[in-house]
């Protein structure tokens, strides 16, 4: 069956306009195409549908089983019928029986009109879901289109399309403004309903993570690594880091000359405090540091335990360490995976003397 020029043409420009292959949409005709045979004229399971766009041929036929006597006409015909499409087929085989304009110009005509409409539909998101799957895990810069009054949720437009940023990942400190451009985190993308959504978040640690990547070209190319971050957004972050090469310093480099790198980090987060610390394989070291900016006298691990230890720091450093409503420990176990019992020097002393 011949389809005119106008089919193949029609199929370009729709490829052309949509961004979309040939071959993909001429893929989704087919099986369409080849559902709706099964359906309206019978064959069996493998019709044939055969469009090819470089000789502009559109082939369609039904295959059915070759028996003496039929008892299902859509699936069966009987050897005096199929010689006439096939002089050498025999009871058991199948035949070929192409379908002629007439016959089949109207599910062709629908099925067509159908599988474009939701061919290019599926192509679309399938080409958004690819974007957007390219770009999970980084970071957006987007300008903030609205702010519901009502539950706070905000509009970004990203790509051309409207994004909800939740109140939920939202920073609670935070002050925005329509009109603001702001960066989010691409935390996940989500393929379920007409549309791909991108899940976004000014919450998640892994914004701080892709600043300080923007930020620390040793980041980048790899001579800096970002072990761990733990974060409470709007008030502090924690980030360990650490250098494969003795002769970087991977705190400095993420602090930048005269802090620059890490200021301006704190400025795009509105002020929430940062924290550098220095990596290491050893529990001990990185605790110690990981309780910054608090001094450490001795880090004590419980060899009965589970990831537990005990934590000594001087009298006039304990609030430090501990920190408002317990946020630096906090964050320190978060950042470590330990959990940390911390006393002041004094308080140890006193215990000592009390068991002599």
């Amino acid at each position: 069956m011949k389809m005119n020029n106008e089919f193949f043409e029609a199929l370009n420009l729709l490829a052309n306009d949509k961004g979309i292959s040939v071959d993909y949409l001429i893929e989704k005709i087919s099986s369409a195409i080849a559902i709706a045979v099964k359906r309206d004229m019978g064959g069996t399971e493998n019709n044939i549908v055969e469009i090819d766009p470089e000789k502009k041929r559109f082939y369609v036929a039904i295959r059915k089983n070759v028996v003496e006597e039929v008892e299902d006409p859509e699936t069966e015909i009987t050897l005096e019928e199929a010689r006439k499409y096939s002089k050498r087929v025999v009871v058991g085989e199948q035949v070929e029986i192409p379908l002629e304009t007439k016959e089949f110009g109207r599910i062709a005509a629908q099925s067509a009109k159908h599988v474009i409409r939701q061919g290019i539909s599926e192509a679309e998101k399938e080409q958004t879901l690819k974007k957007y799957e390219d770009r999970k895990f980084e970071i957006l810069s987007a300008p903030i289109l609205r702010i519901d009054p009502d539950n706070g949720n905000i509009t970004l437009e990203i790509d051309k399309t409207e994004v909800i940023l939740p109140k939920s990942e939202q920073v609670p400190t935070e002050h925005l403004e329509e009109g603001q451009r702001i960066m989010v985190y691409v935390a996940d993308v989500m393929a379920s309903g007409r549309r791909p959504k991108l899940m976004i978040s000014r919450t998640h640690p892994g914004l701080i993570k892709r600043l300080f990547e923007t930020h620390t070209p040793e980041i980048k190319d790899g001579t800096v690594e970002i072990k761990a971050v733990s974060r409470e957004a709007g008030s502090r972050t924690k980030i360990a880091v650490w250098s494969k090469d003795e002769n970087v310093d991977a705190v400095g480099a993420c602090i930048g000359p005269k802090g620059s790198r890490v200021s301006a980090i704190v400025e795009e987060l509105g002020g929430e405090k940062i924290d550098v610390i220095r990596y290491s394989e050893v529990p001990e070291e990185l605790i110690a540091a990981a309780l910054s900016p608090a001094e450490v006298l001795s880090v004590s691990i419980d060899p009965e335990g589970q990831k537990t230890c005990h934590v000594i720091v001087p009298d006039h450093q304990l609030s430090l360490a501990i920190g408002n409503k317990g946020q630096n420990v906090r964050l320190a176990a978060r950042l470590t995976g330990w959990k940390i019992d911390i006393g002041s020097a004094s308080s140890v002393q006193a215990e000592a003397a009390g068991q002599e």
